[in-house]
Parts: structure tokens; C-alpha cells; sequence
């Protein structure tokens, strides 16, 4: 029999930190080698990070990398490691996964499919490897093989199929490895979170293909917010002759995982049961990105907290209840002192046993609230952002920014010798509310040296309904990647399933700015439309890039309103949408979370000016 033990390891990486990315690899190596593992994998561009953008430009990041890659071969005694690496062949970039094994290099197998949609846009860094080729790689210390390469390890026929190569089907490596009768693909991968992708990965990437090729396959991806906007789920799998053999939860607040297997390769037959313990749906899949994705944020940018304008209104309020959901998940998986001093907020708690605190202690530090009073501000909002700052032990404060807005307006009515007045000057009586609140929330993020949160969604991405330097100010955007309609409905879902009472309060209310006085009876969905009917046209228009006429055509079908209402609905929609670019461009950083966002940074690309489907809109 030859059994061998294969394991895959999630790494949380991050561009160009070379410790912590060389640290993270030897503590994989080292769990697995003290757990027996022959073969491990490791994913995509472990050793630089995923997220290095024009950096892949330069020579000296090659070198570099290789120079760290020469440093992991004296932990490879006894065991094949599979690391990932860019390498600059002949003055050209590739992306490759470099096996090692006994302190040396058998070789590198090169991507030929680059990922080049959405956030990805692995053309402008790296070219694809040619099906089939090889040649030599020379380097100061040896000539190597590279290119389409496979490998014999200890009697075990192992190929690759690096991340975006699997996803195409008809085409992918695993269809020329199977006739060469390989018995292991390798699929180091970096490929970032949306909802319900795991479902697409474990039936198309890994379950079918292990089937298909009559092979065992195991798949290793990133863990954790590692550049910025993109979050990787940390999902590793093992599957054989199309069953699952092991799968870890996803989403780790640990530096790695590991998950392994005993595989008798003359059967291709797993020694061990299943074991499968991860999200179940989309609401789960939410609250566990967020978590992790701002403790990485947090921690990687040296801030020590989160400051957040809570409006009681249903945005601010998810944002709020991420930061409890990310201590609640630390604490979990890392307990408090492994937490605290991960996160690097020791400080914050320098006269405390860290190992003794709980999450009332830690949260009133790491999340300072702020309800901002201004003329229009009414006692509903006020009641349900102090209550939701109590259900989660967070600081609150509240003041008022009446005599900052009367400043500006006196100033703007001396300079213009007239009255402003809500029939002429609607807008711009709305806005400076909004930016009043700006400086001060500033400031306090400042003093704290926190991070200030942007409390936007998508839906109001889409048609600009958000005041620049005002609600729009911050440094990250946790929920921009997500519309309305969902923030609301996982609002209610987490008040019954997460247990937060204090949502009682926000999901009573109907949104609203509260920009105009109490006498315009102002709500957002009368200022813009039915947010159902938004999320509809939005999917439509932009996820699918349907022309006004096909929107029309599509949902009128879902009978959600009368025909000319549609029509009325989706003329605002491109009327906005068209207007408003320029603000997409300086909304602050957001993740990535669904299968599409409006960020231009890591999905929508559209002019800041247009024609504004002016022809396309007169066919209606």
C-alpha cells in the first residue's frame, strides 16, 4: 500500500511583509510535520502576497521572493511543499507554485490561466504559461524545470492546476493530467470571497474534478483580509473519485490552518471520516467576512479601534454590530490575551490582566459611537442608536452640531444677501448637516488613532444618494459592498439569531436621513424608490450590464409596480447612476462580499462623465 499523508494549509498573508509571511509558512510546515504530512500545499503567492499590484512590476520583488524561497529549504527535510512564487523568466513575469523537497528545488509549474475580471487583473503583471511547454529556469544556485511541469513524489504522480487554470472547464490542465495519469492535483489558489462561492468551488473546482480525473485533489486558499478591499476565505478541501473527503470552517482569525488526510494512492481511498463544520448560508457567510476582515484591517493598518457616527438607522447599526460580531468571534477562536495582542491594542489595556478580560471589557475600547444631534434629528433614532451602543457595550457619546450648521448657513446667506430656504436650497441644506458632522467625528477618530467607519451600502453607491465628506467620510466601508434590502433583512435575521435585543429598536424604524425637517415626512425610499425595486434595476443594469429597455423588459415580467412607474424608477436609476461616478471613485475602501460591487476599484469601471443613456432611455 502506499499511503501517504497530504495536507493543505490557509495562510494569512500580506503583500511584501516578509516575516510575518515567511513565519506563517514554517508554522505550517511545522504543524504538518508534526503531524506525520508527506506533501503539503500552500497557496497561491504565499511567499509575496496576493495583493502586491504594480509591485509585480519591479525586478526586486523577484528577487526578493526568491531569495525568502531559499530560505525555506532547510525545513522541507522529509516532507514535498508546494509554495507559491512569482518568477521572472527571461524578463517575463509568471505565477508559479515551486515544489520543495530534502532542501531542493524539483521545480515550477507555471499558471496558464490569469484571472482578468472583476477584482482580478492578473494580465497587467504576469503572462500565461503555454499548455504543454517546459523549459529551464537558471538561477544562482541551479537549473531547474519550469513551466507545464508534473512531478513523481515518493511514487505519487502530482500535478497542478493553480487557481483561475480550474475554473475553465473545458479547457483546464486537470483534462491533460488525467491522461498522463496523475494521481494528486496540487491547487494552490488566492481567490476571494463572495457569498455562496464555496458552494461553486467545492462542486466544480474540487468534488467534480476529483471524479473527473480519477484523482485525489486537494485545494489550499488564503485566509483574511490581505490587502485591503479583497477577503479570502482560508477554505481548504480534500476530495477523492468525486467525494469529499475534508473540509475546514472557514474564515479563521488563526494565522493558518491546516487540514489533512491519509490517502492509500493505489485506491485512491481516504483512511479518515469526513469532517465538514462550516457556514450554512449567506447570513452566516456575512457576519463571519466582516468580522474577520476588519480585525485584519484594523490590526495590519496599526489602529487601535473603530469610531463610528451611529445615525440609529439601519446602516450604521450593521456596521456597529460587525464590530461586536469580530470580538465575539477573536474571543472565540484566539481567547483574550491571543486576541488583544494579535490585534495590537495591548496598549488600550496596559493596567489589565489580559488573559481575565471578557467582551464587556474589550468593547467600550475598541468601538467609540457617536449619535451627532442636529435640528432635524428626531428622539426615534436617538433611542435606537443609544440602545444598540448598550446591547453591545460599546462607548457612546451624543452632541449636537446645531451651531456649527448655523455658522456655515449665516456665512453662505451674508456672502449671497439673501435667505436660504427648503424650496430653493433643498440639497444644500441637507448636505451641510451631513458634512457638519464630519470634523468633529474626524477628530475623535484621530485623538484615538482609530479607525473612522463609513457607514454607506450599495444600493446608495448606485445612485449617489450620499453626501461627500459628510455620511460618506471614513476610512473603511464595511458594508458598501451590499444593498439595502439585504442589510435590512440581516438586521432582523441577527436580532433572532445572534441575540441582539438592540436591534429591536433600528428595525422598527423606517429609513431615513433625517436631513429635512419633521413637516417633508422624508424616507429614503420616498426620496429614491421601493429599495426592493432598486436592488431589482441594480442587479439588471450594472451585474449584468442590460441596456435600459432589456432592465424594463426583465422586470417588468416580476410585476413589482405599474409599468410607467417602472419606467419613472429606472430612468432615476441610469439618471443617477450617471451622474454620480465621481462619488463611487471616493468612497472609501470597501470588501468585496457579493458576486459583484460598484467599488471601481475591484469591480465597476464606468466614465465619471457620459451621455448618460440618454438614446438608450428615450426607447422606453
Amino acid at each position: 500500500m502506499n499511503i501517504k499523508k497530504i495536507a493543505g494549509a490557509a495562510l494569512n498573508q500580506t503583500p511584501i511583509d516578509w516575516e510575518n509571511n515567511t513565519n506563517n509558512i514554517k508554522a505550517a510546515i511545522e504543524a504538518a510535520r508534526s503531524n506525520g504530512v508527506d506533501i503539503l500545499l500552500l497557496p497561491e503567492l504565499c511567499i509575496t502576497g496576493y495583493g502586491c499590484e504594480d509591485l509585480f512590476l519591479s525586478d526586486w520583488l523577484y528577487e526578493k521572493a526568491f531569495e525568502v524561497l531559499v530560505g525555506l529549504l532547510p525545513y522541507s527535510d522529509g516532507m514535498a511543499i508546494s509554495v507559491g512564487i512569482p518568477i521572472k523568466l527571461n524578463g517575463v513575469n509568471y505565477n508559479t507554485a515551486c515544489v520543495i523537497k530534502d532542501r531542493q528545488i524539483l521545480g515550477f509549474t507555471a499558471k496558464q490561466f490569469l484571472a482578468n475580471d472583476g477584482v482580478h487583473y492578473e494580465h497587467r503583471w504576469f503572462k500565461p504559461w503555454p499548455k504543454g511547454q517546459k523549459t529551464t529556469l537558471f538561477t544562482p544556485i541551479g537549473e531547474y524545470p519550469f513551466g507545464d511541469i508534473q512531478y513523481t513524489i515518493e511514487g505519487v504522480s502530482v500535478g497542478f492546476e493553480i487557481c483561475e487554470d480550474a475554473w475553465h472547464e473545458s479547457d483546464r490542465p486537470g483534462i491533460r493530467l488525467a491522461e498522463q495519469g496523475v494521481h494528486l492535483i496540487l491547487n494552490p489558489s488566492a481567490s476571494h470571497f463572495s457569498f455562496g462561492k464555496t458552494e461553486l468551488r467545492e462542486k466544480d473546482v474540487v468534488v467534480n474534478a476529483s471524479r473527473r480525473f480519477d484523482c485525489v485533489y486537494l485545494y489550499a486558499n488564503l485566509l483574511g483580509n490581505e490587502a485591503g478591499r479583497i477577503v479570502y476565505d482560508g477554505e481548504i478541501m480534500i476530495a477523492s473519485k468525486g467525494v469529499l473527503l475534508k473540509k475546514n470552517k472557514r474564515l479563521s482569525f488563526e494565522n493558518f490552518n491546516l487540514i489533512f488526510d491519509e490517502i492509500d494512492f493505489d485506491t485512491l481511498v481516504s483512511t479518515s471520516s469526513p469532517k465538514n463544520a462550516d457556514f450554512s448560508d449567506k447570513n452566516e457567510e456575512f457576519p463571519a467576512a466582516l468580522a474577520l476582515a476588519l480585525f485584519d484591517y484594523m490590526r495590519k493598518s496599526r489602529s487601535k479601534g473603530f469610531v463610528l457616527s451611529l445615525s440609529g438607522g439601519a446602516d450604521s447599526s450593521c456596521c456597529a454590530v460587525m464590530v461586536s460580531e469580530m470580538v465575539k468571534r477573536g474571543l472565540s477562536e484566539l481567547g483574550s490575551e491571543h486576541f488583544i495582542t494579535k490585534a495590537g491594542v495591548q496598549a488600550l489595556f496596559a493596567d489589565k490582566n489580559l488573559s481575565s478580560l471578557c467582551y464587556e471589557d474589550i468593547m467600550p475600547l475598541l468601538l467609540t459611537t457617536v449619535y451627532q444631534w442636529a435640528a432635524n434629528s428626531g428622539w426615534d433614532t436617538f433611542d435606537s442608536a443609544q440602545g444598540l451602543a448598550k446591547d453591545l457595550s460599546a462607548k457612546f457619546y451624543s452632541w449636537r452640531i446645531d451651531k456649527e450648521v448655523a455658522s456655515y448657513t449665516d456665512t453662505i446667506e451674508v456672502c449671497l444677501q439673501r435667505k436660504l430656504s427648503w424650496d430653493t436650497d433643498d440639497v444644500a441644506l441637507q448636505n451641510i448637516q451631513a458634512r457638519s458632522r464630519a470634523p468633529i467625528v474626524w477628530m475623535l477618530a484621530n485623538i484615538k488613532n482609530a479607525l473612522l467607519l463609513t457607514t454607506s451600502n450599495r444600493s446608495e453607491g448606485d445612485v449617489g444618494y450620499a453626501t461627500m465628506d459628510g455620511d460618506t467620510c471614513g476610512s473603511i466601508a464595511p458594508i458598501a459592498g451590499v444593498e439595502k434590502v439585504f442589510v435590512q433583512q440581516w438586521l432582523r435575521w441577527a436580532q433572532v439569531h445572534l441575540g441582539y435585543e438592540g436591534l429591536t429598536f433600528v428595525n422598527a424604524l423606517t429609513p431615513t436621513a433625517e436631513l429635512r425637517p419633521a413637516d417633508k415626512a422624508q424616507t429614503d425610499e420616498k426620496d429614491l424608490m421601493p429599495y426592493t425595486i432598486l436592488a431589482e434595476i441594480e442587479r439588471e443594469a450594472i451585474r449584468f450590464w442590460h441596456s435600459p429597455r432589456e432592465v424594463f423588459m426583465n422586470i417588468k415580467k416580476k410585476q413589482l409596480c405599474n409599468d410607467e412607474q417602472l419606467k419613472q424608477y429606472i430612468h432615476k436609476f441610469y439618471r443617477m447612476w450617471s451622474r454620480n461616478q465621481w462619488k463611487r471613485e471616493r468612497i472609501a475602501p470597501s470588501f468585496l462580499l457579493d458576486d459583484f460591487n460598484v467599488d471601481p476599484r475591484t469591480w465597476c469601471r464606468f466614465p465619471i462623465l457620459s451621455g448618460g443613456f440618454e438614446e438608450e432611455l428615450k426607447s422606453l
